[in-house]
C-alpha cells in the first residue's frame, strides 16, 4: 500500500489547520559560516524529467498545499526534488507513528514529534553520520559538540531539529515561545498599564469584559480560555515554572544554586496559580468549554477575535490566527495578541523569554529506510539551505512576493503582505517546507533577514496600527521587549525537556513520567472547575504522589548531572 493511500485510510479525518511549530521547544544552532552556497552551483537546475517525488509525514497539524504549487515547482526545478507533505489530525503523534510502523509503509521523510524514539527503536531511520560530513550546509546547522547531542545509544545520529538556528547575527523581533497573551485592544482600553502579575492580568481581563461584553456583531467575548487536549495541555500545566521565575525546561525546574531538579508541580507557586484559575473560573472569566475543546475548536475560537487572553506558545496559534485576523480585518480593531512576562509577585525576575537559541535534540526531520535513494534525500536537505532556495521558501518570488531596493534590502508592499497571508494564495503559491532545515538570523548577504518576520523594516511595516501603538506605548522594539525577561545565560543542560521527551516506560522514571502526565490530564481541569478548591487540590496531590514522581525526578537529576559534567 502506498503511503498516501495508507494515510487516507488511517487518517481519513485529515484537516488542514496551519500550525507551524517553532522552538518553544526549538534548537541550538551555530552562528556565522560561509556566504557561498554549498549545494547547487550558482544558476544550476535539474531537468524536469529528473525530478524525484518524495513523501513526508509531520506529526503536527498543518496545511497541505495544492498540487502544482508554484514555488514548490520552482524549487523542484532547481533541486530535482518535490516533497508531498501530509500532516497529523485525529491522532496523537505516538498513535500516528505506531500506525505507520504497523503498516510497514513509511514516507521518505518523517518528523515524528513525540514518536521519534518509536521510529528509532523500530530501526527504520537512516543514519546521518556520513551525510553530515558530505553535505556542508547540513553540517553547518550545528557545531560538532551540538551534533554529538543528537547521537543515540547505538552511536549514530538519526535526525536534526530544524527550528531556531541562527545564521550570522540574530535579528529576532519575535517571541516564538510561551507567554500569557493579551489582545492589544485590551491594553489600549486600559491606557497601556504595566501588567506584571497574574492577579493584575486577570483583573484587567475582568474589567475589560465587564465594559465590553461583546464583539461589534454582538458575539460575547471570552475573557480567557485554555487548551487541555493531548500534549498541548502545557497551555494549562507548566505555567508554574515561569511564574516562579524559571525558564522553559519543560518538565522540571533546575535550581542552579544547588544544581538540583525541582518538581514544579508541587511548589507553592503551582497551588497558588491553580487557585487563581479556580477563582477566575468560578467568576465566569474562564471559558466553560476549556476542558473539552479540541485544538481545532480552540484555533477557530481564537480566530473570531472573541478571546481576550490565554497562555500558549506563539507557534501553537499565531501562524494560523494572525493570517485570519488580517483576512477578517480583526487586526485593525486590535485583536492581535502581545505577550506578557508575568509572575505571582511584583518585582520578581522572570525568564519567559530566553535570549539566544535553544537546542532540542529529542525530535526533528529524519530519512526513513523506505527512501530508495537516501543520498538524494540528504542532498535535498542540503539544497534547501542554499540561500536562493531559502529565499524562495520564506520570502517567495522576487518581483511577485517581495522587492529589492537600491541598497539590496528586501521589502514588501502592503498588497504583497496581504496576499502572503491569504490561505488560498498560500495553498497555490507558498511552499515553506516548514519542517525541513532552515535558518533564522542574517542572510548570506550580511544584511537581509533569513525570514521576513525578522526583517526590522518589514516587521514594523507589517504590523496593524493597534499593534504599532501598543509597541510605541511600551517603548518596545519587538515582542521580547513586551515580556521584559531578565537577560541570563542558560547552562549546557538547558532545556531538560529534550531528555524527558525521549523517555520511555523501560525505566522507573519513564513509567512515573507517563503516569504523571495521565494524572495531570485528568485532575488539572477538575481542580480549576472545583467548587471546593482545597479539597480537590489535596485529592489531586494524593493521586499525583501515587505516580512515584520521585523516580522521575531522580532520573532527571542523573541527566542534569551528566549534562553539567558533574
Amino acid at each position: 500500500m502506498k503511503f498516501k493511500k495508507f494515510l487516507a485510510l488511517t487518517m481519513a479525518c485529515m484537516l488542514s489547520v496551519a500550525a507551524l511549530a517553532g522552538c518553544g521547544g526549538g534548537d541550538k544552532p551555530t552562528t556565522g559560516g560561509s556566504s557561498e552556497p554549498k549545494g547547487l552551483e550558482a544558476g544550476e537546475t535539474y531537468e524536469k524529467d529528473e525530478i524525484v517525488n518524495y513523501t513526508m509525514f509531520i506529526a503536527m497539524p498543518g496545511s497541505e498545499i495544492n498540487d502544482g504549487n508554484e514555488i514548490q515547482n520552482i524549487i523542484a526545478e532547481k533541486t530535482g526534488v518535490k516533497v508531498k507533505e501530509t500532516w497529523l489530525t485525529g491522532q496523537s503523534a505516538a498513535e500516528a507513528v505506531g500506525s505507520i510502523l504497523a503498516s510497514g509503509d513509511l514516507p521518505d521523510f518523517i518528523d515524528g514529534g513525540d514518536g521519534m524514539m518509536q521510529l528509532y527503536d523500530a530501526g527504520v531511520l537512516v543514519p546521518w553520520d556520513e551525510y553530515i560530513e558530505k553535505y556542508p550546509n547540513i553540517k553547518e546547522l550545528y557545531s560538532d559538540e551540538e551534533w554529538e547531542s543528537f547521537r543515540q545509544k547505538d552511536g549514530h545520529i538519526y535526525w536534526a531539529n530544524v527550528f531556531c538556528n541562527t545564521y550570522g547575527e540574530s535579528m529576532a523581533t519575535g517571541h516564538n515561545d510561551e507567554a500569557f497573551w493579551i489582545q492589544c485592544r485590551v491594553l489600549e482600553w486600559a491606557g497601556y498599564p504595566e501588567i506584571k502579575t497574574l492577579d493584575q492580568y486577570f483583573d484587567l481581563l475582568e474589567r475589560y469584559a465587564a465594559a465590553n461584553p461583546t464583539m461589534e456583531d454582538g458575539t460575547p467575548v471570552i475573557p480567557y480560555t485554555m487548551l487541555c487536549e493531548d500534549w498541548r495541555y502545557f497551555c494549562i500545566e507548566n505555567a508554574p515554572e515561569f511564574l516562579a521565575g524559571y525558564p522553559n525546561d519543560g518538565s522540571v525546574i533546575v535550581d542552579t544554586n544547588a544544581m538540583k531538579i525541582v518538581d514544579y508541580n508541587t511548589i507553592p507557586e503551582a497551588k497558588e496559580y491553580f487557585s487563581i484559575l479556580n477563582e477566575e473560573y468560578n467568576k465566569g472569566i474562564i471559558d466553560t468549554e476549556f476542558a473539552t475543546q479540541t485544538y481545532d475548536e480552540y484555533i477557530a475560537k481564537l480566530s473570531t477575535g472573541r478571546v481576550l487572553g490565554m497562555c500558549d506558545q506563539w507557534w501553537d496559534f499565531a501562524y494560523t490566527v494572525n493570517d485570519i485576523f488580517v483576512q477578517q480585518n480583526l487586526d485593525d480593531i486590535g485583536c492581535n495578541y502581545v505577550p506578557l512576562g508575568l509572575t505571582l509577585e511584583e518585582g520578581k525576575e522572570q525568564m519567559w523569554h530566553v535570549y539566544g537559541d535553544t537546542l532540542n535534540n529529542s525530535s526533528g526531520v529524519a530519512v526513513t529506510t523506505s527512501c530508495a535513494d537516501p543520498d538524494r534525500a540528504f542532498r535535498f536537505l542540503n539544497d534547501v539551505l542554499d540561500q536562493e532556495i531559502h529565499d524562495l521558501r520564506f520570502w517567495g518570488v522576487e518581483g511577485v512576493d517581495y522587492l529589492v531596493d537600491e541598497d539590496g534590502m528586501y521589502y514588501r508592499t502592503q498588497e504583497m503582505r496581504d496576499k502572503w497571508a491569504d490561505s488560498a494564495y498560500q495553498a497555490e503559491h507558498r511552499c515553506v517546507y516548514s519542517y525541513l532545515p532552515q535558518w533564522l538570523g542574517t542572510s548570506h548577504d550580511g544584511k537581509n533577514a533569513m525570514q521576513p518576520q525578522e526583517q526590522a523594516s518589514e516587521f514594523f511595516a507589517g504590523l496593524a496600527d493597534p499593534l504599532v501603538k501598543c509597541f510605541e506605548a511600551y517603548g518596545a522594539h519587538g515582542y521580547p521587549d513586551m515580556i521584559g525577561s531578565v537577560v541570563k545565560e542558560t547552562g549546557p543542560w538547558y532545556p531538560m525537556y529534550s531528555y524527558s521527551n525521549s523517555m520511555t516506560t523501560e525505566t522507573p522514571g519513564g513509567v512515573a513520567w507517563t503516569k504523571m502526565g495521565e494524572v495531570k490530564h485528568e485532575w488539572l481541569p477538575k481542580v480549576v472547575m472545583a467548587s471546593n478548591f482545597d479539597k480537590e487540590w489535596d485529592a489531586y496531590m494524593k493521586a499525583y504522589s501515587e505516580c512515584k514522581p520521585e523516580d522521575f525526578i531522580a532520573e532527571m537529576q542523573e541527566e542534569l548531572d551528566r549534562r553539567a559534567g558533574r
